[in-house]
């Protein structure tokens, strides 16, 4: 039965890998990474072995605790990312426990993270090489961190699955993966000053997190090379001992998963009225910029583009100490949300199919999507450009400043109306992590993020230009120009892109369809 359950592994990889070229690709670059990351780390270990070994110690206990705490929480922070043996879907068949949570736990190896974590944990053994008698006590320590690391992933996601499941939950998770991300510049250079001033108790920390669950397996070597055996043998204690608790509260988690349910089939039903579509008059335009704007008010994938907006003028602060930087808040935000709509189509999923069968004009389409993109993001463009003018006390940069905004983001716009008409990838579907990604799908979204981003920087060069033009110069004639410039080649770009889009549309509406449905 573990034979069968990493075979079926494998065997659902390789035909996703059938379905698209996309995943093809994806696996090939994260393989291509996997490998970029285990060389880096052999060299890293080879040059560490010449260390002495408290300093091995302190590099290894910390980076090792760090890559287990990791795959103790990256799997909930984005949840979805890897439910290709879902254990929801053993649920009908007779297999003993201790089969499947075994072939479980392999079939979490197999992947390019698991991979590249083996060969990682393995070659730490290189570090001891000049303390023969720590060589094996370090491969013990690696198989018992590498256990640690799946068992422990399995463990927390499946104990936390049912509330996984509910939106209140995924919106949380998505707040708190949200603000160290965006805010991840200013918090590397705090932790930069951080390390550099408390450098000599690093070797304190380290031994003291070598008594943890996630430090204990990668301080094995290191009480073996000091001939410390009984803190080697506690620490092997603790080791067992952590993977043991972890395997119970996994088994206790799929008992709640296949027994006794999580929770998933029940749902609640509530009256929320007709919303938007009650509020905008009822024309197939405004019927389509209706359903844009719910999900807009209620799907945590539309919600991130709005979310990072409060945290630019902070990003722009740190990095550049205010003063005259502020002034890029106002069209960093114009493009965050201009270009927002560029996977419309993707995000749609398998609904789509009401488009399709309506059926609706393409351009008609097009430009519902625009005006709620629209409705939401030009009163937020407007008060954030004006804000950051304000905080960089350039009010004769105002004309140029919304200039280049507005003409930004309603360019954007029309670029992402062609986008999301002729290209559809594998996204994060309902209910799951914003920050997922499918197998192939971030490859796609990054090719096509790319080409896209390059096609519209193009486009909006005159604009940009002559906007910057006028704030280096202060020239009152050429901001009023920028202003025109901005507002006039941003609405003829969102017009022609709303057209063409919308000839897209009509041309390849059952295609993408048909490729929606393939992702399902």
């Amino acid at each position: 039965m573990v034979a069968h359950l990493v075979r079926l592994k494998l065997r659902l990889l390789l035909n996703g890998l059938r379905r698209s070229v996309w995943q093809v690709v994806g696996l090939v670059v994260a393989a291509l990474y996997g490998v970029a990351i285990v060389t880096g780390a052999l060299t890293g270990l080879v040059v560490l072995s010449t260390q002495d070994a408290e300093f091995i110690r302190t590099v290894l206990v910390l980076a090792g605790g760090m890559l287990v705490l990791g795959w103790w929480v990256l799997p909930v922070l984005a949840f979805g990312v890897d439910e290709t043996l879902d254990p929801a879907r053993f649920a009908t068949f007779p297999i003993p426990r201790r089969p499947l949570l075994t072939g479980l736990a392999l079939a979490g190896v197999v992947g390019v993270p698991g991979v590249t974590t083996a060969l990682v944990a393995l070659t730490t053994t290189v570090t001891w090489r000049q303390h023969p008698v720590a060589v094996p006590f370090a491969l013990v320590g690696a198989v018992l961190a590498l256990a640690t690391c799946v068992v422990g992933a399995r463990a927390t996601t499946t104990l936390l699955a049912p509330l996984v499941t509910r939106r209140r939950f995924r919106e949380v998770v998505a707040a708190v993966v949200l603000l160290p991300l965006f805010l991840l510049g200013p918090i590397l250079n705090v932790l930069a000053r951080g390390i550099a001033s408390a450098e000599d108790v690093w070797p304190s920390i380290a031994r003291a997190a070598g008594w943890t669950p996630f430090g204990a397996p990668w301080a094995l070597a290191a009480d073996a090379a000091d001939g410390e055996w009984a803190a080697a043998g506690l620490k092997v204690v603790i080791s067992a001992a952590t993977l043991t608790a972890l395997v119970v509260a996994w088994s206790w988690g799929l008992d709640a998963t296949l027994v006794r349910g999580t929770g998933r089939g029940r749902t609640r039903t509530r009256t929320h009225g007709l919303g938007f579509f009650g509020r905008l008059p009822a024309t197939p335009t405004f019927a389509v910029a209706a359903r844009s704007l719910t999900y807009w008010a209620r799907d945590p994938r539309y919600a991130i583009s709005v979310a990072f907006v409060p945290f630019v003028p902070v990003v722009l602060w740190f990095a550049f100490g205010g003063g005259s930087a502020m002034l890029a808040v106002g069209p960093v935000v114009a493009y965050m949300l201009g270009w927002s709509i560029s996977a419309d189509v993707a995000y749609d999923g398998t609904s789509f199919w009401m488009h399709v069968a309506a059926p609706i004009r393409g351009r008609v389409d097009r430009t519902g999507r625009v005006l709620a993109a629209g409705l939401l993001g030009v009163p937020v463009v407007v008060a954030m450009t004006l804000l950051s003018i304000a905080v960089a006390g350039r009010w004769d940069a105002a004309a140029p400043i919304l200039g280049v905004a507005l003409g930004l983001q309603t360019s954007a716009l029309g670029v992402a109306s062609v986008i999301s008409a002729r290209v559809v990838y594998q996204v994060p579907q309902v209910g799951e992590s914003p920050f997922s990604s499918k197998q192939g799908g971030s490859t796609a979204s990054l090719v096509t993020q790319t080409l896209g981003g390059l096609v519209l920087i193009v486009l909006v060069l005159p604009e940009v230009a002559l906007g910057i033009a006028a704030v280096v110069t202060g020239s009152a004639l050429l901001g009023v120009l920028a202003l025109v410039v901005g507002v006039g080649l941003g609405g003829t770009l969102l017009v022609v892109g709303v057209r063409l889009g919308g000839d897209l549309y009509d041309r390849r509406a059952p295609q993408l369809l048909q490729t929606l449905v393939s992702f399902a």
